[in-house]
């Protein structure tokens, strides 16, 4: 595991020399909040990550419901019951393992390792907006129908989850990079992640944090070029 601290944020990164999986612990004046909760293995890397902290987990925040981000959420609930598990209401479905598609929704097969035996029921759902602790809530649909990412209101690091990957080149979700094609594969819909893309670099972030790759500073003309080249490349149907 690589852990990288960049103002209240820490990364930690599993497996990162091969398939990087990406939580997030941010820091709170009443503890820590998790995002995301990587694969089964990452549960003692997050405690022992959080003790180095000195704080508790008060908080799981999930960006979607794919295995690589829940995988841990059932262990960390039975040895932290106390902390309060928060989704977006649409992908609420798929953390109880529906692969159905709403009425209104672009009906494309939603993609992905959708779990299918998560025993740990979210406390709270989040919309658009939404302030949990010093992060917002951006809904940003794409990779999957109730993808979220989350903006921390002091620093402006911008925790995308899978909205853009950097491992393999920085890239919309949907925008098949060849040395790490796994987040374009596991996309719902690259019109709608295409728009979130948008949507979350013209927020201006000062750093940005995904799911697979490391942070970068300073991001915005990379994410501007990523969905220059992701709106060609969709154009063209690739």
């Amino acid at each position: 595991m690589k852990k990288t601290t960049v103002h209240q944020v820490t990364q930690l990164s599993f497996m990162p020399n091969l398939f990087p999986v990406n939580v997030y612990l941010v820091e709170e004046n009443d503890g820590l909040t998790l995002i995301d909760a990587g694969m089964p293995f990452s549960i003692k890397g997050i405690r022992e990550a959080a003790d180095s902290l000195g704080k508790p987990i008060t908080r799981i925040l999930l960006t979607h419901a794919h295995g690589d981000h829940i995988g841990a959420l059932d262990a960390l609930k039975d040895a932290i019951p106390t902390a309060q598990v928060y989704i977006s209401r649409r992908d609420q479905a798929l953390l109880a393992g529906s692969s159905a598609l709403e009425e209104g929704e672009p009906q494309t097969a939603i993609r992905g390792s959708v779990p299918k035996n998560i025993r740990t029921k979210p406390d709270h759902l989040i919309a658009d907006g939404d302030r949990i602790g010093s992060l917002q809530a951006i809904a940003s649909p794409g990779h999957t129908p109730g993808h979220m990412a989350f903006l921390d209101t002091r620093s402006k690091v911008l925790i995308a989850g899978d909205a853009f990957q950097i491992r393999g080149g920085m890239a919309v979700s949907g925008h098949m990079r060849l040395l790490f094609p796994f987040p374009a594969m596991a996309t719902w819909n690259k019109e709608a992640a295409l728009a979130s893309a948008r949507r979350l670099t013209a927020l201006q972030p000062s750093w940005l944090a995904v799911g697979h790759g490391s942070m970068i500073e300073n991001p915005v003309d990379a994410m501007n070029h990523a969905v220059q080249r992701a709106a060609e490349a969709f154009k063209g149907g690739k």
